[in-house]
């Protein structure tokens, strides 16, 4: 295999090779150069101290427990390199961070502690490659297995479980039986980690090519339990009645609605996975056997609100999410007037419409429909005619200044009660929205 390193990964390993320390590429890294594949992700362990490394590589940064240096990426300023000291670590009483490190004395000591074979590989400075774990078998078998005792690795750190699962749905790997038994043993001490990394790898495992298979192991390992208990209660919830479309359950609709999603962002994604979460809460089934969710998207938005407080997201990102959930049971029909695709379009915001309609066709390809017809086809292309109309006063192509120099009056009510006669004008069609013509219709008042 041709290795072609970039100059900055060479050069650190030079450094520390005429320092006569022992220097070794490791995790990620390893595995994306087996794998042919591109990184930036480029962490180092060495025997040598922290305080020998920053002698080797000036200008580093040491200011954690862990000794790790981090050094300038000059190929991505936002992840900067990783040089680690070989260490062992002992004691796990928050099922996160070890209680006690010390420094190790060999590379076999350092692989030893972490997570998955397929991390556990070392690369030396002559490319030689470390793989104590049979990691490149996993690899070539596309297995993700812990590394060691797999109970013991996930009572280490409780994060490991669900990244388990991101990472075998970004390489689409299998998670090997005793390491899926170990997570689905360990499941509830998910909770002991804060939420916000939860949700880190949530959206990591959303945005992998593979989201709807780990959503398929989140929930097969026990994880989505804990971490989306709402989601669980949706598997079971019949849809199926006369005159209606969907084929499968609640919960197998919407991870079918999560597989054929083609937005990339992981925010829509979950959006789309959790559209009808609030229908087990308004299920009824009625004489006749047809089935309904009446309010559904309603009860929907208050589960993803409170979702979204609990995975602490930002407040940019739960409005979107409340948006796309609360407004996902848009009426498409060709009888609609402009009016109502208006309402539509500042209900929802145009710059969530594309969104909106990537979680309309992964609703309707997950329920069994085809992914479109005429009449979305009809409402997308008076979308765009109607987002060419101006949407408030402030879109008009004149303003209060224009109002007053033309009539000759000075600031106040009247002037925006002209402005609003003149916006009715132009949303009716009476009038185009152009500034000639509107300030030839404004002499008339």
């Amino acid at each position: 295999m041709k290795i072609d390193l970039p100059l900055s990964i060479k050069d650190i390993l030079d450094k520390f090779e005429k320092s006569h320390f022992e220097i070794y590429i490791v995790g990620g890294a390893v595995r994306d150069i087996l794998m042919g594949r591109a990184t930036n992700d480029w962490d180092f362990t060495t025997n040598a101290t922290p305080e020998e490394i920053l002698k080797v590589v000036p200008g580093g940064l040491y200011n954690n427990e862990f000794g790790t240096v981090f050094t300038p990426n000059p190929d991505n300023k936002e992840r900067p390199h990783e040089i680690t000291t070989f260490r062992k670590e002992e004691g796990y009483q928050d099922f996160r961070h070890p209680d006690k490190i010390t420094w190790g004395k060999s590379l076999e000591e350092d692989l030893a502690r972490r997570e998955a074979t397929i991390s556990a590989m070392a690369m030396s400075p002559k490319y030689e490659i470390i793989d104590p774990y049979h990691g490149q078998e996993d690899l070539k078998n596309k297995i993700f297995r812990a590394v060691g005792d797999p109970n013991e690795r996930y009572h280490e750190d409780a994060l490991r479980m669900i990244r388990a699962i991101r990472i075998s749905a970004q390489l689409g790997f299998t998670i090997e039986e005793k390491t899926l038994e170990a997570i689905k043993k360990n499941a509830t001490l998910i909770g002991k980690i804060a939420k916000e990394r939860v949700k880190e790898e949530l959206f990591k495992l959303l945005k992998s090519p593979y989201p709807y298979e780990g959503m398929l192991l989140l929930r097969s390992s026990g994880l989505m339990q804990e971490i989306l208990p709402e989601l669980e209660k949706c598997f079971g919830v019949e849809q199926k009645s006369p005159g209606r479309h969907h084929i499968y359950n609640v919960g197998e609709h919407l991870l079918m609605s999560l597989k054929f999603c083609k937005a990339e962002d992981p925010l829509v994604r979950f959006a789309t996975l959790i559209h009808d979460i609030g229908k087990p809460q308004t299920y009824k089934k009625l004489d006749s056997g047809t089935i309904t969710f009446y309010n559904h998207e309603m009860v929907s938005m208050k589960i993803a609100e409170g979702l979204a407080d609990r995975l602490r997201f930002s407040n940019k990102e739960k409005e979107k999410l409340i948006t796309l959930v609360r407004w996902h049971q848009f009426t498409v029909d060709e009888r609609q007037t402009n009016s109502a695709i208006r309402r539509f379009i500042k209900n929802v915001g145009i710059e969530n419409i594309e969104d909106m309609l990537s979680l309309r066709v992964g609703d309707r390809l997950g329920g069994g429909a085809r992914e479109t017809s005429w009449r979305l086809e009809e409402f997308k292309r008076r979308l765009l005619e109607v987002q060419k109309e101006p949407f408030s006063i402030r879109d008009l192509k004149i303003n209060g200044n224009d109002v007053m120099k033309t009539l000759k009056i000075k600031p106040g009510p009247k002037v925006g009660n002209i402005l609003e006669k003149l916006f009715e004008k132009v949303i009716s069609k009476e009038i185009s929205n152009e500034k000639e013509g509107l300030l030839k219709i404004l002499k008339s008042f």
